[in-house]
């Protein structure tokens, strides 16, 4: 992952459910995209991230190119010799492990989507749920207050960055006030994809 390269907006998918109001291939040529864990069960993304050791052991089991693939240093790294890993360990959560690196990146512009944080109806949200790996749709939704404060400090830390987090209608909003941070709805987003130049 290159430094100090000026890009001019990355896509930071995290697993809700919200984020299947939008293809991956929609954003693709506007931009890097980084997505989490099973993800590249369906899609490559230019950067998969991915904390969670079973995960990351399904990962390496499959045909996946881990050569894109991030994770902690907090492995043998004679067992995951492609992988590439993170210094320092932050410990954080995939999603917002992901928008830290994009962040690091330098771009001008974060487009977030499937940071849902909440569950749905107080049951598990992510897209994979009921697979290998993930638990059941009815569980009891994950506690999101770390993701929030993860998500928070991202934002806090990189003033010069615009951060958009896109959602659906009144569904949960994050009471931010940073002048770098918005929440707008995909109908806004795809008006503004509308005006970009395509840059692959």
């Amino acid at each position: 992952m290159s430094s100090k390269t000026t890009i001019k907006r990355s896509f930071v998918f995290g697993n809700g459910r919200t984020r299947l109001n939008i293809d991956f291939d929609e954003v693709r040529p506007y931009g890097p995209i980084y997505a989490c864990n099973a993800v590249y069960r369906e899609y490559t993304p230019d950067y998969l991230i991915a904390v969670d050791r079973k995960m990351i052991n399904e990962i390496k089991n499959s045909n996946y190119n881990t050569s894109t693939v991030y994770t902690y240093d907090n492995l043998d790294r004679r067992q995951y010799k492609n992988f590439n890993f993170i210094e320092p360990n932050l410990g954080w959560s995939s999603g917002p492990t992901a928008l830290y690196l994009a962040s690091k990146a330098y771009p001008v512009e974060v487009y977030i989507f499937g940071f849902d944080f909440e569950g749905l109806d107080g049951k598990l949200n992510n897209v994979y749920a009921d697979t290998f790996n993930y638990k059941s749709r009815n569980d009891k939704a994950t506690y999101y207050g770390n993701w929030i404060k993860q998500t928070e400090k991202i934002i806090k830390d990189n003033s010069n960055i615009k951060y958009y987090r896109v959602s659906i209608p009144n569904f949960f909003e994050v009471k931010w006030i940073y002048d770098n941070y918005n929440q707008i709805l995909y109908e806004d987003f795809r008006r503004m994809m509308s005006e970009w130049k395509k840059i692959r």
